[in-house]
């Protein structure tokens, strides 16, 4: 069990133990993109581009932590974040 846990869990780079991250500059846009949104409500293009933002923003970030994770677990997290922006995206 712990060779899984460390297999999934530990820092490429580092060796510490790294399941989240502080924010870097892509995902403070999202929430702040995420959190006008909420807080303001606009209608029309505002919204629109809000919406492009956000969710163009989540998955730029889940495609950067698939191909620069620094470890199994971030990766997945970045797929599962991905699938997610996929599968809501307004068609």
């Amino acid at each position: 069990m712990r060779r899984l846990w460390l297999w999934l869990f530990q820092n490429r780079e580092t060796g510490a133990i790294t399941i989240a991250q502080a924010p870097n500059l892509l995902l403070w846009i999202v929430i702040i993109g995420s959190a006008v949104d909420w807080a303001w409500h606009p209608a029309g293009r505002p919204h629109v581009a809000l919406a492009i933002v956000v969710k163009g923003g989540l998955i730029l970030w889940a495609l950067d932590e698939i191909l620069r994770g620094v470890n199994p677990w971030r990766r997945c997290l970045g797929l599962g974040v991905l699938a997610y922006g996929i599968l809501t995206l307004p068609i």
